[in-house]
């Protein structure tokens, strides 16, 4: 009842004051907003769904438009150059300004406390190299593989044609061709947009089996080898669980499924498509090394890998100890650290589910170490790799190279507006809207993810050489520092355990006996 009295007289002040003003000179200037201001008063008087507008009509809608614009003002006017999330404001202006071609130093030192618990360092040398004149590549290919190819040293990560536009993918595509690294499909099919300009492919399949699937949903061995056959594909990967959301799928809506998605991902146009957490196609550690194996040899000997966000260090094990029964491996790991994130995701998944990617990496490196075959299998890296001190950690840490996803995404126009399960994206890269998307200009973005990648590689050579060393395969854990309390640095090398090869067949040390023993290459 009070609502409706308070409606009623707001009501007939709204009467009065467009009465009031209708005979005066400016009537008809003022007569249209102060009624809709009425009306909207009147509605929020009414309505039930919003307690703050019921008890402040009109005005109260200035918090909803605050709460709206939050990420923009605290970009723009509250956040100080180091410490923005997910990526801060220093490490997206050197990628922009890499990417652009302009110069990318700063002057006056360092804004960060370098005696801040967690603070990591490199260590330089008395001695520095020469920087190389051309940035080594990573021979990809174990023994079973009978067509390697020569991964750099940093390449696209996986980002799939549907979460990204067709304007994104090409500029992504077209960049990696002119700069020689390779582009990741993720798991979303092998589109056209990915073919079209002739840079290197490693084409991913997830559980949905995207591109080579069968009418039920599962692995068409057929298709797969027909699309793997091509040229452009270089590498093909299986994904068993991605960094920012491990052990979950994905639902795409029905309304998403356009007639173009559903040709790329072998799907019904228009039908809600359920990508499921598991794979139908293997449910252990030997059956998933097997499966690896028959998608190698479906590929034509191409090299076949899987990457994974790590969880249990004792499931991988077991994966190890299949390798080691099998007499076979992939020939590349990809490790997807917890930081990682592309896909939208529930945040207490990305917040608090996976592996990070040190504690990722250096468990993955160790266990292939320990079980001997770390000379068989090469290890990428994906999680927040924007620098080229970003790319030196991860190789210290034991990855071979490394996978950019969001610093690519940054490169071609991405202002992080976290926009990008909306279908709102601002400038065109995560969105279907075709209005949106044509923002985006395909050759002038190329470019910058060309001129992206190739100087975090120089960025990174010359770091190296600073620490005195020649090739990544000199780094050691002893040359990255962390300081753990204000008094006490300690390097990876006295942080973490590192196995020797073929420690774990040999004699476990007690810190990995029981997940070794425990590890059964039939049971996850």
């Amino acid at each position: 009842m009070r609502s409706l009295a308070v409606a009623l007289t707001l009501l007939a002040a709204v009467a009065a004051a467009v009465a009031a003003v209708a005979a005066s000179p400016w009537w008809w200037t003022a007569t249209v907003p102060l009624a809709a201001l009425g009306l909207l008063g009147l509605y929020d008087l009414l309505q039930r769904r919003h307690s703050v507008l019921r008890n402040y009509p009109v005005l109260g809608h200035a918090r909803f438009l605050l709460e709206k614009i939050r990420p923009e003002l605290q970009q723009y006017f509250i956040e100080r150059n180091f410490d923005g999330r997910p990526f801060d404001r220093d490490t997206r202006s050197i990628v922009y300004e890499r990417a652009k071609g302009t110069d990318a130093e700063e002057p006056y030192g360092t804004e960060r406390d370098v005696y801040a618990t967690g603070h990591e360092f490199l260590v330089p040398s008395m001695a520095p190299r020469p920087v190389p004149d051309e940035p080594p590549r990573v021979r990809i290919g174990g023994p079973d593989c009978t067509k390697p190819y020569d991964m750099a040293l940093l390449n696209v990560s996986a980002m799939s044609f549907g979460s990204l536009s067709a304007q994104a993918v090409m500029a992504l595509n077209k960049g990696a061709a002119a700069g020689g690294f390779a582009h990741d499909t993720g798991e979303g099919g092998l589109s056209e947009y990915h073919l079209r300009h002739g840079g290197d492919l490693v084409w991913e399949i997830g559980t949905g089996y995207f591109g080579c699937r069968d009418k039920d949903g599962g692995f068409d061995p057929g298709e797969f080898a027909d699309k793997a056959g091509l040229d452009n594909v270089k590498c093909v990967s299986l994904k068993l669980s991605q960094g920012a959301k491990p052990g979950i799928g994905g639902v795409l809506p029905g309304a998403k499924v356009n007639a173009e998605i559903a040709r790329v991902r072998d799907v019904p146009q228009g039908r809600t498509v359920v990508s499921p957490p598991y794979h139908r196609a293997f449910g252990t550690p030997r059956e998933l090394v097997r499966f690896v194996a028959r998608m190698r040899e479906l590929s034509g000997g191409k090299p076949a890998g899987f990457k994974l966000c790590v969880g249990s260090r004792g499931q991988f094990l077991a994966v190890c100890k299949a390798m080691v029964e099998e007499g076979t491996t992939p020939d590349f790991i990809i490790v997807d650290g917890a930081e990682g994130g592309t896909g939208a995701a529930p945040l207490e998944f990305a917040d608090h589910i996976g592996t990070p990617l040190t504690e990722g990496l250096i468990t993955v490196h160790n266990a292939l170490v320990g079980a001997g075959l770390r000379d068989r299998v090469r290890i990428g890296a994906s999680g927040k790799i924007a620098t080229g001190s970003d790319l030196v950690k991860r190789m210290l840490q034991g990855a071979d190279y490394g996978n950019a996803a969001r610093a690519m995404m940054f490169a071609v126009g991405c202002i992080q507006a976290q926009r990008c399960h909306t279908n709102t994206c601002p400038v065109g890269v995560t969105t279907q809207d075709p209005r949106r998307a044509r923002a985006l200009d395909v050759g002038d973005k190329s470019a910058r993810v060309q001129r992206l990648q190739s100087a975090t590689v120089a960025s990174a050579l010359q770091i190296m050489a600073s620490m005195g060393v020649g090739d990544a395969s000199q780094l050691r854990p002893h040359m990255l520092r962390r300081r753990i309390d204000p008094y006490t640095v300690r390097s990876y090398e006295e942080l973490y355990d590192w196995l020797s090869p073929g420690q774990l067949l040999a004699e476990p040390p007690a810190s990995w006996a029981a997940d070794w023993a425990a590890a059964d290459p039939d049971h996850f």
